[in-house]
Formats: C-alpha cells, sequence, structure tokens
C-alpha cells in the first residue's frame, strides 16, 4: 500500500486549538518572569500551571520572603515587575557571625556604591507583582488550573495533550515545574540530589527595635539562622534546624517558640513577637545533570536547589530566566527557531559555571559552619576576619552578593531585553 503524501498525512492530524511559540510548564518565581522576558520580546508565550492564581496568591501557599539581589531586581524592574510589588526592605548592610566569636564579617554597601545590596520581600507580594504584569501583556497566555497530560517533543515542534482535551503546538517547552521536576525525569535528565539532615523554619518576627536594613546570618551548630530586614520594625527569620529536633520545635506552644527563636536572635532588636504562621520544609541540595534536551529547557528549582545558607536560590533562577529569554527573544527576532538545539546550547553553556559555582559554594559553607569542632570553628572565624580586613577581596564577594559577578544578561546588567 502506497504512503499517504505529506500534504495528506497533515491535513489528517487535528487541528490544534492553541500556539504559541514558548510553552512554560510551571507559573511560580522562575517560570512566570521567564514567560515575562519572551512576551515582553514578542514571542507569544503560554504558561501553564496545576494551581489556581488565587491558590497561589493566598497567605498560606508561601509565607516566605525572600532576598532579591541587586541584580535580580534589575531583572524584575527590566520587564515592568518591579513596579508592582508592594513593599520591599532595601538590605543597606550584611553582619555574619559564628556562634560566641569576637570575629565576623561586615558588608557595608556603600563600600560598592550607593545601591543596596538587594531588597526582602515577601514571596507573595512577588506573586502579586507578577500576576499584575501578567496581566497586561497580550502575547502572554495563562492556562491556570491546568495539567498538562502527554507532551510531544519532536523534531520540529512541541505538542502537548492539555487535561481538558485540547492540544497545543510550539517551539520550544520550558520546565520550571519544581525540584520534582516531571520534565526533567520524562527527558531522561538524571538529577543529583542529596537531602540534608536539616529542616528550614520560616516566618516573620515583629521587634521593639528597628534593624537599620542590617541583614544578620548567625552561624550555629545546627546550621545558619538569618534575620532578614523586612518592611517596618520587622524581619524574616530562616532557622536552619536538625531534622530531629525541627518538629520537635514545630510542635512548641507560641510562646515556648518565641523564646526559643529569641535565644537565637539575641538582643539586639529588642523584645520580639513571632508574627503570623510558622512553615517548614526540609533542606536539599539538587543539580540537573544537564538543563536542555531536544526542544526543552529546565529552569529554577527544576535545574537547581541549592542551601537557602546565602539566600541565593531564587536569584539564581531569575538568572536562569534572563539569560534564556534573552536568547529565544533575540533568536525570535532575528527569525530564527527559539527551540534550535544551538540556542539551547548557548543557553547550556552559559548557565554552567554560575550554577555549579553558586551549588558547590553553599554546600561548601553549610558543611564546613554546621559543626562544632574547634580546629574548623578557628579556621572559619579567621576565614571571616581575613575576608573583612583584605578590601579587594571583600568587595568581590559583595559584588558576589548582588549578582552582578561574571557574564551576565541584558537584563542584570541594566539594559533593556
Amino acid at each position: 500500500m502506497a504512503k499517504p503524501s505529506s500534504s495528506t498525512a497533515a491535513a489528517a492530524e487535528p487541528a490544534f486549538d492553541l500556539e504559541a511559540d514558548i510553552v512554560v510548564i510551571g507559573g511560580g518565581l522562575a517560570g512566570l518572569p521567564f514567560a515575562i522576558g519572551c512576551a515582553v520580546g514578542g514571542l507569544r508565550t503560554i504558561v501553564i500551571d496545576r494551581e489556581a492564581p488565587s491558590e497561589q496568591l493566598a497567605e498560606p501557599f508561601d509565607g516566605r520572603s525572600s532576598a532579591i539581589a541587586y541584580g535580580s531586581q534589575r531583572v524584575l524592574d527590566g520587564l515592568g515587575i518591579w513596579r508592582h510589588v508592594a513593599a520591599a526592605q532595601p538590605i543597606l548592610d550584611i553582619r555574619v557571625a559564628d556562634q560566641g566569636s569576637p570575629l565576623f564579617l561586615h558588608y557595608d554597601h556603600r563600600e560598592v556604591g550607593d545601591q543596596p545590596f538587594g531588597w526582602i520581600a515577601e514571596n507573595r507580594a512577588i506573586r502579586h507583582a507578577l500576576h499584575e504584569r501578567l496581566a497586561e501583556l497580550p502575547d502572554l497566555t495563562l492556562l491556570a488550573p491546568m495539567q498538562p497530560g502527554r507532551i510531544d517533543r519532536e523534531a520540529e515542534r512541541v505538542v502537548v495533550e492539555l487535561a481538558d482535551g485540547r492540544r497545543l503546538r510550539a517551539r520550544l517547552a520550558v520546565a520550571a515545574d519544581g525540584r520534582n521536576s516531571p520534565l526533567r525525569r520524562d527527558a531522561g535528565i538524571r538529577a543529583f540530589a542529596t537531602e540534608y539532615a536539616q529542616t528550614a523554619i520560616t516566618g516573620t518576627i515583629a521587634h521593639e527595635k528597628p534593624h537599620h536594613g542590617v541583614a544578620v546570618e548567625h552561624f550555629l551548630a545546627a546550621g545558619p539562622f538569618a534575620i532578614l530586614p523586612m518592611t517596618g520594625n520587622r524581619s524574616s527569620i530562616v532557622w536552619t534546624e536538625r531534622a530531629d529536633v525541627a518538629p520537635m520545635m514545630m510542635r512548641l506552644d507560641a510562646d515556648g517558640f518565641r523564646r526559643e527563636v529569641a535565644r537565637r536572635v539575641g538582643g539586639f532588636l529588642g523584645a520580639i513577637e513571632w508574627v503570623g504562621p510558622r512553615w517548614s520544609y526540609p533542606l536539599q541540595v539538587l543539580y540537573a545533570d544537564r538543563v536542555t534536551d531536544r526542544r526543552l529547557a529546565l529552569i529554577g528549582d527544576a535545574a537547581h536547589v541549592i542551601h537557602p545558607i546565602a539566600g541565593q536560590g531564587l536569584n539564581l533562577g531569575i538568572r536562569d530566566a534572563a539569560s534564556l529569554a534573552e536568547l529565544v527573544v533575540d533568536a525570535g527576532r532575528l527569525g530564527l527557531d527559539p527551540g534550535s538545539a544551538d540556542i539551547l546550547g548557548r543557553y547550556r553553556r552559559w548557565r554552567r559555571l554560575d550554577t555549579l559555582a553558586l551549588t558547590a559554594v553553599t554546600d561548601g559553607l553549610n558543611r564546613l559552619f554546621s559543626n562544632d569542632l574547634p580546629p574548623l570553628r578557628l579556621a572559619r572565624d579567621l576565614g571571616l576576619a581575613l575576608v573583612d580586613r583584605a578590601p579587594p577581596l571583600k568587595r568581590l564577594f559583595m559584588r558576589h552578593a548582588m549578582g552582578v559577578v561574571g557574564p551576565q544578561p541584558r537584563l542584570v546588567r541594566g539594559e533593556a531585553l
């Protein structure tokens, strides 16, 4: 029997209900900035997320706050997102200290310019800003709540069958679907993951004395304890505790929990009160063997998960989003295929060093500081003091904290996409 001609085969294929240049699976804090960047650059973009926007914007969904580095704030500002962030507190100074040691490391933003190191913003406020900006862009469509069904990544296109029966065609699929990414798994991409024997406890305190925009990181035996300045006399707490101890802390009554937090904060903020709910989540490090496959790119937690010791996890995802958006938008403007192997290869090479370096640094710092061995305590305390007294090295570390070291996307450099 003769094979059907290509025109006959094409005619027999069911019509597509939706068409786009880019389809993003996951509408979180990495997926939406990337999608907004694509739409700002003129690419038709569809985001598929299993959660309804009303659920994502509710307080119980995510009560954490995030450190938005200076470079990441430039990305959000360049995409028109930052103006919608309701409130954010500038980080003017950073103080790092080991428990009980008189030696410490102090970063003053004035040593590297007039701009702050970054800002602390509630995740819910960032999500609200993303959704407000999304509504302003006609080239961006959010399908939520919606589950993607079968996803076929063919030589020339991506075909997505949605849970409601509709079919979508795009040229590139982007996995922003979290640390347990189904797209990463289905592509056969290995992820090297290690569970820390630690749990992060997070939430907000109100305090008697002003914080003056100073972020503090105490290194305790169980792990780092961060006090991050928020608007008003409030601070966000990121408390790394042993995984076997954290559940007991979470079960304490309000006064007992407040006393445990106050003991770790110390007295520099005066009397404190815990405000609102408390959250906890297990900590791990995860690194995807590769961040691309045929017509697929990984960003954010789908590509990497790092320890919150330096508050850089979200910033790493935002740099993913800015880098990939720049590459696919430039390809679209030149009439090239944004899902081609060449574009994806450039993305893979661009992000490799930044991701590897930050993963290794955060993992190493956590392992170095999360113990009480006297020789290690002495070495790390001397290391903090040495950096504090070495201005060139200190400025390099400060610029790294700001997210402005190494080859950066245009948005990080303050240029238009």
